[in-house]
This record gives C-alpha cells, structure tokens and sequence, in this order.
C-alpha cells in the first residue's frame, strides 16, 4: 500500500467536513539561526500552537475560526494577510488594547527550537456556534490567566453537552509558566474535559518525569480522554484509545526545522477525525484499531511533509493526499 493510499479515509464517501473553532494566542515567532556563520537576518513570521492548528486545518479544507486577540499593528496586521491566504475566519479573542505577542525561536544546528515568549493573554466570555464540529485550544492559552480561565469553563460546558468534539494540546511552555505543578493541575483539569489529547514525549516528561509514556497515556484515559496521542520526533508516534494502542514509526525525511511540528500533527489528527466522519465515533468511544491507525498515519505525515520544510507551513489537502500538480 502506498503513503497516499494510507492517507485515504477508511468510508468510501465521507461526508462534507465540519467546521472547527480554535481558540488561543496569536502571535510572531522571530527565527534565529544560532551560529549560523552566514550572518543570517531573523525570520520573521506568524505563529502560535493555536494560530498553527487553525491554519493547519483550513489548508486542508476545514472551515476554520480562529479566536485571538491580534494588535492593530504591524505584526497584527502580518498575522491577519496569514489567516486569510488559508481562509481562516479570525474573531477577536478581547477588546484587549495590547500589542501583538511575540515568540523568539532560537534554532540551533540540528533544527531544534527553543523559545521566549513577550505574550499576554485574555477571553472574553466565549460561546460555540451551532454547527461546530471541533473546539481546540492549547499551549499559553490553557494555563495563562486571565483567559484560561474562561477556556476551562467552555471546555467543561461543551462536554456536558456532548455534542462538539473538544481537542487539547498542553505543548507546555516553562519558559513563560515555570511552576510544574500549577501547569499539571491546569493540564490535568482541562485534558480530563477534552475527548482527544495530545502531547509531545517532552511535554510528558516535563509534566510527569520519570513516568513511562504509556502510563502518562493511560493517565488521560482513565481521566476521560478518548483518544490520547504523543509524538516521539524521529521515533514517530503512539496513539491510544479504550482498549487500543498502536505505535507508529516516521518515515525517513530531511529535516529542516521543527517549528510547527506537532501542531501540524494535531491538525493532521483533527482533519482525519472529520474527513474521515469518525467524530461520532470518537464522541462515543467507539474507534476500532484501523480507524485509529489512519489517523496516526495522516498526522505523521502532516508533521512529516512540515518538518521538510523552513518554518510553520503546513501541507496543503493535495500534498497529504500525495496528489501534487503542478
């Protein structure tokens, strides 16, 4: 079987995708090369766990909102021109008069990133549209007060209505949010309120070290998450549902950065899930061993196709099906 076929939703006719919403930080990443003896200038260009999911999604032909405080400045307006060339719908998040946050990636020879962040972070009283599908957020945004706050209370909302499927990645920054026991608490209250989970094998080991990965899985499981996914960089992934496990490797690439990785991989995770019109199986607890194989296979190769290249740019729909034309 080939990667595109791979890629290919398991119903013959899966029905037209829904819609996601997404909620969290927006902001700038500035890229610099250290050591690099070219003398190159820093990159700059939008980013953000959440403003990537939202763009991930919509490349792949999910109407997606994005909800997030952007500054009316420079930055702010760059953001704006990124959201709209993939079609995302951008709501303000606050009537916040705040300049547009910033993250600082320092990249060192073998492409890993480590970051600084200037951010502030607020949401106002929030709702989920009828029709929504998926509800994301993550990152800053899940552990920065003021605005987490009102992040937990929708999260805790919509799971007791039981009708939109809720998507959480911690991807923990200690750089901004140092105490591990405050982020674990918060990790832990909104991760057991989300039906999918993801984590990286280093947010694991930061939030519970020393403990295996597959016990950290079962954590969420038992917490109420019913699909828990965690990405091994090179070694690939392991994604989990009641009663299932399967263990994925990458497949070989070049590597040139890392930067929106994971979260191309949990766009990759989401697209599956509503491409695949496996959201009522999700919901109900109810995904079979191949179901949650195509949706590991499809993230990988999300993250995959992204780490080929410089910076956050995530795949379009034709280069995850493998259907490039020219």
């Amino acid at each position: 079987m080939t990667a595109s076929e791979d890629l290919q939703p398991p119903s013959a006719t899966p029905p037209p995708p829904r819609s996601a919403l997404v909620i969290g930080e927006a902001l700038v990443d500035i890229v610099v090369h250290e050591g690099d003896p070219s003398g190159t200038e820093p990159q700059v260009h939008p980013g953000g766990s959440p403003l990537n999911v939202a763009y991930g999604l919509a490349r792949l032909g999910i109407p997606t909102v994005f909800r997030a405080h952007v500054g009316a400045d420079a930055h702010g307006e760059a953001i704006i021109r990124h959201l709209e060339s993939a079609g995302v719908v951008l709501e303000q998040a606050t009537a916040l008069d705040a300049p547009t946050s910033t993250a600082t990636a320092h990249v060192d020879a073998d492409g890993r990133a480590d970051y600084e962040f200037d951010i502030a972070w607020q949401l106002d009283e929030t709702t989920v549209a009828p029709g929504v599908g998926v509800l994301h957020t993550g990152s800053i945004a899940s552990v920065l007060q003021p605005g987490a706050a009102e992040i937990r209370r929708l999260f805790a909302e919509a799971r007791r209505g039981g009708e939109v499927l809720l998507s959480f990645d911690p991807n923990v920054r200690p750089s901004i949010t140092p105490d591990r026991d405050a982020v674990r608490a918060d990790v832990q209250a909104l991760a057991a309120d989300a039906h999918v989970v993801k984590m990286s094998d280093e947010d694991a080991e930061w939030l519970y070290p020393g403990v295996p990965l597959s016990e950290v899985v079962s954590r969420c499981l038992d917490a109420g998450s019913l699909l828990v996914g965690v990405t091994r960089g090179g070694d690939g992934c392991l994604l989990a549902a009641p009663g299932i496990r399967v263990s994925l490797p990458a497949r070989p690439v070049d590597v040139a950065d890392t930067i929106g990785a994971g979260d191309s991989f949990m766009s990759g995770m989401l697209f599956a899930i509503l491409d695949g019109a496996l959201l009522p199986d999700v919901l109900a607890g109810r995904l079979t061993e191949p179901q949650v194989e195509h949706i590991a296979r499809t993230a990988l190769e999300s993250a995959r196709i992204t780490v080929s290249r410089a910076g956050a740019n995530p795949p379009s729909l034709a280069e995850l099906r493998g259907v490039q034309r020219s």
